[in-house]
């Protein structure tokens, strides 16, 4: 079960484990919230997938409902009363502890990003299930199918503007250089070979950014996130220095929160996420600032 004695000490993550004298009440320690979100093309319905198979007593976090969905850029950040409003219809009140998780076969691709926004609102009673639904699954754990009936709680939006870079942030750190910028994209789209799932926009990069695809930082084979330690040599490899300033960014701002997740758990915390990512890049920046070339 999910239990507090499963919580790692900084409640970044929490693992799945089996035990004959844990009750199943033992769930329930915690709020659970499903983040699961696939790419459109995929053709995956995740609200149906949740109604199948769920872990029981969680509820549904639909990225693309909450958030500001005036912009011309996917999954933006909401309003704080947007952001509480949302949650609080989930159930989720200011005194809850928060663990996310999503279905990925990956083990984890959208959670970290319900996860930091829910940082980014002041909640950092916020943790995720290390290895997502498949280890869930692997240890045995019960399932529950569906419809899930919630009683609105309130929670309290503060939300923390120094976690988010924006267009202007990047645009000037071309001159200023006073960040390092990160890039979670896999390394075709980086590039610019390979095409970006969003039709309307060019793969490519951000001058001088360096590449750290979402992969790197998951055990291929526990499908977790790797130790502090592992993930520290990461960042040595690609020359990111995580005692400076660091802004991450990838499509949408959906894998670069995994990034940021990861520096987190080696203990940094001042760092910003750009939200509107390459999506809002590749729309508004010169053509000479949308590089196409393999680096790092």
């Amino acid at each position: 079960m999910v239990t507090a004695s499963h919580v790692s000490g900084d409640n970044t993550f929490v693992c799945c484990g089996l035990s004959a004298t844990l009750t199943f009440f033992a769930i329930f320690v915690f709020h659970v919230v499903d983040g699961s979100w696939q790419f459109p093309h995929t053709g995956r319905d995740v609200k149906k997938e949740f109604t199948a198979a769920h872990i029981p007593g969680s509820v549904k976090f639909v990225l693309d409902e909450c958030c500001d969905r005036g912009s011309p850029y996917d999954q933006m950040l909401p309003s704080g009363e947007q952001f509480a409003s949302y949650v609080g219809g989930l159930g989720v009140g200011s005194d809850c502890h928060v663990v996310v998780y999503d279905n990925s076969e990956m083990g984890m691709f959208s959670a970290q990003r319900v996860w930091w926004l829910f940082r980014s609102f002041g909640h950092d009673n916020t943790s995720i299930l290390n290895g997502g639904l498949p280890a869930w699954k692997a240890a045995g754990l019960p399932m529950q199918s569906g419809e899930v009936q919630t009683e609105s709680k309130v929670f309290k939006a503060k939300f923390r503007p120094e976690m988010v870079a924006s267009y202007a942030d990047v645009q000037a750190n071309l001159a200023e250089r006073s960040f390092q910028l990160a890039d979670a994209r896999p390394p075709g789209r980086f590039n610019g070979k390979d095409a970006e799932p969003r039709k309307d926009i060019e793969s490519g990069h951000v001058p001088d950014a360096v590449n750290i695809p979402f992969g790197m930082i998951l055990n291929q084979e526990t499908k977790t996130v790797k130790t502090p330690e592992q993930l520290k040599k990461i960042f040595e490899m690609k020359k990111i220095d995580l005692r400076q300033p660091l802004v991450i960014m990838c499509g949408s701002g959906m894998t670069a929160t995994g990034i940021y997740l990861a520096a987190f758990a080696c203990g940094k915390t001042d760092m910003k996420v750009y939200d509107g990512s390459w999506t809002e890049w590749a729309l508004r920046s010169k053509p000479e600032h949308r590089i196409k070339e393999a680096v790092n």
